[in-house]
């Protein structure tokens, strides 16, 4: 079951932290469809925040398709956003662990790689540069 981590400090709202929070155990494979999300009554013990926020993460989450109610059982994921080259336990991640790692041996902090990743982020997908490293927009003459 996923356990929800909320960080006040972050700027994100407490009800998009769940959502993003139960994409992301979506697409690495960590929910399955039929699994049970926690009641919106667990995730206020564990997080001290409002039943109603729980449950407008819920909403949206559904909206998506993603989750379903099931009166009187809980909410249960509906589809997966899982793809096998994103396991939790595939090569990709173990690549990317030992890059982080390395990083980290250089001496960055979690900032500085977070803030790295987003900008190699931007770079490759906001610019139109392919895996292979050519432009999008490069027709090969």
């Amino acid at each position: 079951m996923i356990e929800y981590r909320i960080e006040r400090r972050s700027g994100v709202s407490t009800y998009q932290q769940i959502v993003q929070q139960t994409k992301q155990a979506l697409r690495l494979g960590l929910l399955q469809p039929g699994d049970k999300l926690p009641t919106a009554r667990e995730v206020v013990e564990l997080t001290a925040i409002n039943p109603n926020t729980v449950l407008k993460a819920y909403r949206e989450l559904e909206r998506e398709g993603l989750v379903e109610p099931r009166p009187g059982l809980g909410t249960f994921v509906r589809r997966s956003l899982a793809r096998p080259e994103a396991a939790a336990d595939g090569p990709l991640r173990a690549g990317l662990v030992g890059w982080v790692d390395q990083a980290r041996e250089a001496g960055l902090e979690r900032e500085d790689i977070t803030a790295l990743m987003a900008s190699v982020l931007e770079q490759r997908f906001d610019t139109g540069v392919s895996a292979s490293g050519a432009s999008d927009s490069d027709d090969g003459v």
